[in-house]
């Protein structure tokens, strides 16, 4: 995987109703960090999904775009609109070439989606993706079970992230789903 997929770190974390999406801020060139305050998380589908991406800007961006005309072609549909954008990316030309990954939320499901094809739903809700991502996804996992609710738990996750991860910086973008909407 060419490193520019790996620099930066995304979280989604769902606790007791709760869908919550983190990402840090660090865009990294090489050994160089170009932008510390990026934004790669955001909300599709009237507000009804997250999203957030780790690898090239351009191509995730193309990818948010895609997905959101699967979302308006299979509307309250995530895992639908997620197997169509998995397999247009894995079949298409132009589309295989993009070097990113995405991590898709709704109220009920997760999943984590590549342009070889995966498409990953973890059975506890929680997903990580980019060079920090394990380590998100570790410190998460541990504090799952402590009194800390879901964006808690994804801010200090990230924050955990920062301190071990050199592509993962402590600027953090933090969203979530509003419950019913």
């Amino acid at each position: 995987m060419p490193s520019r997929m790996r620099a930066t770190t995304i979280l989604c974390v769902r606790k007791n109703g709760e869908v919550v999406m983190g990402g840090d801020g660090q865009v990294t060139v090489g050994d160089t960090v170009m932008k510390s305050r990026a934004n790669k998380v955001r909300l599709l589908g009237g507000g009804k999904v997250l999203a957030g991406f780790a690898g090239a800007a351009a191509d995730a961006f193309t990818l948010f775009e895609k997905f959101e005309e699967k979302l308006e072609r299979f509307p309250a549909n995530l895992p639908r609109a997620s197997v169509e954008l998995a397999k247009d990316w894995r079949s298409d030309r132009v589309l295989r070439r993009l070097e990113a990954l995405l991590v898709v939320a709704d109220e009920r499901h997760g999943f984590v989606l590549s342009g070889s094809g995966e498409l990953i739903e973890p059975d506890d809700g929680m997903l990580a993706i980019g060079s920090g991502g394990n380590y998100a996804l570790a410190a998460a996992r541990a504090l799952f079970d402590t009194p800390l609710n879901a964006r808690a738990i994804v801010e200090k996750s990230l924050g955990i992230a920062a301190d071990i991860c050199i592509f993962t910086n402590r600027h953090q973008t933090i969203i979530e789903l509003e419950r019913g909407r």
